[in-house]
C-alpha cells in the first residue's frame, strides 16, 4: 500500500448503495421505543418491536447499515472460534448450551426473514471451521469440538479441509450461513417502515434522560420521548454502568477480490493463529467467487496500518495466487472481558433503558439474537438466555478479573504513556500525513492534506480524554483507549465519542501554541 493510497472501501457498501436517504430528525417525536444505532443489532431490535406492534423510531448518526455492520465479513455462525470449551468452564454446561441455542436460533431467524421477505442477499448455507496449522493446538481443537457438540451444535474434529494448505486440525460445525449484510438490512428497513417504524439518518444522539418516559436529545436539538430506549451503537455512547471497563476495542483489516470458482475453499474459516486469519467467499460473476480475507487485529490508534495491510495482502495472495485484490477496508469490534456479549438492561437501576454491545467479532448472529432478546425484555416476556447475556451479571466477575485488569492496564498505559512521548514537528509532515504534535503543555492532532494545508485539532479524545493517534491507511484519528474514531476535520466517525475533536489554529508552519 503506497503512501498516498487509501483503503478502497467496503464491497458490501459498494454493491448495495441503498435508495434515497432517510431524513434527519427535525422536530420532537413521541414513540413507544427509541432505538439508537442502525446496525444489525439496532435494526433487528427495531424490526422485531415493530412486528410486535410497537411504535419505533431508529436514530442513526450516519447512514443505516453503513458503520461496523457495513464492514463486516458477514458470517452467520454459532461457532465463534474457540468459545465453547471456555464457556463450559466459566458458565457451566447449561451456559454453553444456552449460548449455542441462542446463536443457532438467531441464524434460523435470519433464514426465516430472508424467506418471508424474499430478500436477495446471496444467502448460502456453509460449514464453519476453526482451524490450526500448529500441531500443538490439536488438543485445544479436540476439546472445543467436544464442548461444542455437548452444547448442541453439529460439531466434529476434522483433519482435512478445502483450504489451499494443510491444517493440523479443525472444528467443523455444519449448517451455518453467510449472506450480503447490507442487502439483508436494507430490506429489513423497508419492511420496518412499511410496518409504521420511523428511521432517521444523520441524527446523532447526545443526551439521555431516564425516567417514565425517557427523553433522548439529538445534536440538532430535537427530543424523542419514549417509554423505552435501546442503545445499540456498537460501543455504548451512554455508559452508566461503566461497561467501557469491560470492553476492549479491536480493529481488523480486510482484503478482498475475485478468484476462480474452482479455488473456492467451500466453507467459512477462522484461525486464532497468525494474528487471526478469516477466510470466506461470496457469489460473484460467472466462474468466479469473491474472496474475503480478514485479520491483523490490533488496538485502534496503534502501529503501522499500512504495513498490516501489506502483511494481510501478502498472506492472501500467497495462498490464493489468482486473487486480484479489488477492495480493502477495515472493521472494528469490541471484545467483552468474559467472552459473552452484554445485552439487556443498561445498568443495575435501569427500568426502561437497554444496551447491546460486546459481540467480539460475531455481531451478525449476535445482533439478531439481541433483537429477539431485547424485544422479549421490553414486552415483559420470558427469554431463556436473558441471564446469560445480562450486562448486570456478577457471577463471572471473579473469572473475568485477569482480562478486566489487563484491559484497564492497557488503557492506563495509553492515558499516561502517550503524553510522555515526544511529539513530531509539523514541518516533518508530508501530504496525507498526520501526527500528534507537542505545543507547549498541549498536544495537537495535525494533518497535512494533499494540497499541503495543515489542519489542527485537539488531540484529546472527547470521550474520556485519551490522546488520539493517526491511522495513515484510513486517514483517521483513532483513540486507543475505547476505540473512538474521527475524520481529519475532527468529525466523529465512530463512538463512543459523540462530540468532535476541538479545532485549533496554527499560526505558522512550525509548532505553535493553539489559539486561545
Amino acid at each position: 500500500m503506497s503512501e498516498k493510497q487509501q483503503v478502497s472501501g467496503s464491497y458490501w457498501l459498494e454493491t448495495a448503495p441503498g435508495g434515497p436517504p432517510h431524513p434527519a430528525l427535525a422536530q420532537d417525536l413521541v414513540v413507544d421505543v427509541a432505538v439508537i444505532g442502525a446496525g444489525v443489532a439496532g435494526l433487528s431490535t427495531a424490526w422485531e418491536l415493530a412486528r410486535a406492534g410497537l411504535g419505533v423510531a431508529v436514530l442513526e448518526a450516519g447512514r443505516v447499515a453503513a458503520g461496523v455492520t457495513g464492514h463486516t465479513t458477514a458470517k452467520l455462525s454459532a461457532q465463534h472460534t474457540l468459545v465453547y470449551d471456555k464457556l463450559r468452564r466459566t458458565r457451566g454446561r447449561e451456559g454453553a448450551r444456552l449460548y449455542a441455542r441462542s446463536q443457532t436460533e438467531a441464524i434460523e431467524r435470519a433464514a426465516g426473514i430472508v424467506e418471508e421477505l424474499g430478500i436477495a442477499c446471496a444467502w448460502e448455507r456453509r460449514s464453519a471451521f476453526t482451524f490450526a496449522r500448529e500441531p500443538g493446538r490439536v488438543g485445544e481443537l479436540r476439546a472445543e469440538a467436544r464442548a461444542a457438540r455437548e452444547a448442541g451444535l453439529p460439531a466434529s474434529f476434522v483433519t482435512e479441509t478445502e483450504l489451499p494448505f494443510p491444517v493440523a486440525g479443525a472444528v467443523e460445525v455444519t449448517g451455518q450461513a453467510q449472506f450480503h449484510p447490507r442487502r439483508y438490512l436494507l430490506a429489513l428497513v423497508d419492511d420496518l417502515v412499511a410496518r409504521g417504524g420511523q428511521v432517521y439518518e444523520n441524527t446523532r444522539v447526545t443526551g439521555l434522560r431516564e425516567g417514565e418516559p425517557c427523553r433522548v436529545t439529538t445534536e440538532g436539538g430535537a427530543v424523542v420521548t419514549a417509554k423505552d430506549v435501546v442503545v445499540a451503537t456498537h460501543y455504548p455512547v451512554f455508559d452508566r454502568a461503566m461497561l467501557f471497563t469491560r470492553l476492549s476495542p479491536r480493529r481488523e483489516l480486510v482484503v478482498a477480490g475475485p478468484i476462480d470458482a474452482e479455488r473456492d475453499p467451500g466453507g467459512m474459516y477462522i484461525t486464532p493463529e497468525e494474528n487471526t486469519r478469516s477466510v470466506r467467499t461470496a457469489p460473484y460473476g460467472p466462474g468466479q467467487r469473491f474472496l474475503v480475507v480478514t485479520g491483523e487485529h490490533f488496538t485502534p490508534g496503534t502501529g503501522d496500518t499500512r504495513a498490516r495491510f501489506a502483511e494481510l495482502a501478502g498472506w492472501a495472495t500467497r495462498h490464493f495466487p489468482d486473487l486480484r485484490i479489488t477492495h480493502t477496508w477495515a472493521t472494528q469490534d469490541n471484545d467483552p472481558t468474559d467472552t459473552v456479549p452484554l445485552v439487556g438492561p443498561l445498568h443495575p437501576g435501569a427500568r426502561h433503558t437497554y444496551v447491546a454491545t460486546g459481540f467480539g467479532g460475531w455481531g451478525m448472529s449476535g445482533g439478531i439474537m439481541a433483537g429477539r432478546l431485547l424485544t422479549s425484555l421490553i414486552r415483559g416476556e420470558p427469554c431463556a438466555w436473558s441471564g446469560l447475556y445480562d450486562p448486570r451479571r456478577m457471577r463471572s466477575q471473579v473469572r473475568e478479573a485477569p482480562a478486566f485488569l489487563k484491559n484497564q492496564a492497557k488503557v492506563a498505559r495509553h492515558f499516561v504513556g502517550d503524553r510522555l512521548r515526544p511529539g513530531r514537528s509539523v514541518a516533518d509532515l508530508g501530504p496525507g500525513q498526520g501526527a500528534v504534535v507537542r505545543v507547549g503543555a498541549d498536544r495537537l492532532a495535525v494533518y497535512r492534506d494533499e494540497d499541503g494545508e495543515t489542519h489542527a485539532l485537539s488531540a484529546r479524545c472527547t470521550h474520556m480524554g485519551c490522546l488520539v493517534s493517526f491511522n495513515s491507511a484510513e486517514r483517521a484519528w483513532e483513540c486507543p483507549c475505547h476505540g473512538s474514531r474521527f475524520d481529519t476535520d475532527g468529525t466523529v466517525v465512530q463512538g463512543p465519542a459523540v462530540k468532535p475533536l476541538e479545532r485549533r489554529r496554527l499560526r505558522g508552519p512550525e509548532e505553535e501554541p493553539p489559539a486561545g
